[in-house]
């Protein structure tokens, strides 16, 4: 068991630094010059664009600017952002509460929903609720999230006056983008558990287990659903994700101040020291949540820890 853990870890760390990698060959390849961007066309001097580029390092072939780029992070140093001069860590690390919060929140969205309507979908299949659970995952599956949060704004914030439309200070302005990012997860889930149930129904262990008697409740509940629950959770630590990434248009169409919003704004600014920082955080936070997948499995299932 530890040394799968050990196997894991290693991996992770192989992804993380593969991901920054990428990252930084794909902002080293970007056409252009940055340093020109940076500079009014109108005034700068070739002198100027010159300085520019020794002073950010772009003057530099691609392995030692990425050698002095891992040295600095590792140091705790992300740059500066090329906008306002401000420092990337201490910004990003000011606005990742907000976007691990909502992350989380839909994350619950997403797991409580679709496993809830995947198990009684799979119960009653063929029946009323079996239909609604599978038009529901098939709502939150096509249903993109910034119209379905625009749809939650103008019930629940404009017309009923329920919750907050914007903002990101309380729990209740974190219901509605909440809800609008973890219906799509949950689409995923319901029709994963509702497969994965249906299979393990039809096992012979659930026949034997009704034949002795024992109580339908406890063999869909405690026997069948942990079961149903491994391929499931695989497709929950892919969702996270998914709703990482989601969090760039919820937290615009909400106003949220999370990594999201700033990797949008910077995006569009090409401030590329804030961009390569928050995608290497978004790595180590899927990284993490897919190790807590994986090691999940061996307590859900006796038979994955017998095997490491």
């Amino acid at each position: 068991m530890l040394r799968s853990i050990a196997v894991r870890l290693f991996t992770s760390v192989l992804v993380i630094l593969g991901s920054l990698v990428l990252v930084f060959a794909i902002v080293y390849l970007l056409p252009g010059d940055l340093a020109l961007s940076l500079l009014d066309p109108a005034t700068a001097t070739p002198e100027m664009i010159d300085s520019l580029r020794r002073e950010l390092g772009l003057d530099q072939p691609f392995l030692k600017q990425f050698g002095t780029y891992v040295l600095h992070m590792l140091q705790g140093d992300f740059g500066q952002s090329l906008v306002n001069d401000e420092p990337v860590l201490p910004k990003i690390l000011n606005h990742l509460p907000a976007t691990l919060a909502l992350t989380l929140a839909s994350s619950v969205v997403s797991v409580v929903v679709g496993i809830w309507l995947g198990v009684l979908s799979a119960i009653h299949r063929n029946r009323a609720i079996d239909i609604i659970a599978r038009m529901v995952g098939l709502f939150g599956i096509s249903m993109p999230t910034f119209w379905s949060g625009i749809l939650l704004i103008l019930v629940f914030s404009v017309s009923l006056g329920w919750f907050p439309a914007m903002g990101s200070d309380g729990w209740r302005t974190l219901v509605l983008p909440a809800i609008a990012l973890g219906i799509v997860g949950a689409g995923y889930i319901v029709r994963m558990v509702r497969n994965s149930m249906l299979e393990v129904i039809s096992e012979h262990f659930i026949v034997t287990l009704r034949a002795k008697g024992v109580p339908e409740r406890l063999v869909m509940y405690r026997h069948a659903l942990r079961n149903a629950l491994i391929p499931a959770l695989t497709m929950m630590g892919m969702l996270i994700g998914e709703m990482m990434a989601g969090t760039v248009v919820i937290e615009t169409v909400f106003s949220r101040q999370g990594i999201g919003r700033i990797i949008s704004d910077a995006l569009m600014a090409k401030d590329l020291p804030v961009v390569q920082g928050v995608i290497f955080f978004s790595a180590i936070i899927y990284v993490i949540v897919n190790l807590i997948v994986d090691v999940s499995y061996s307590y859900i299932d006796p038979r994955v820890r017998r095997t490491q």
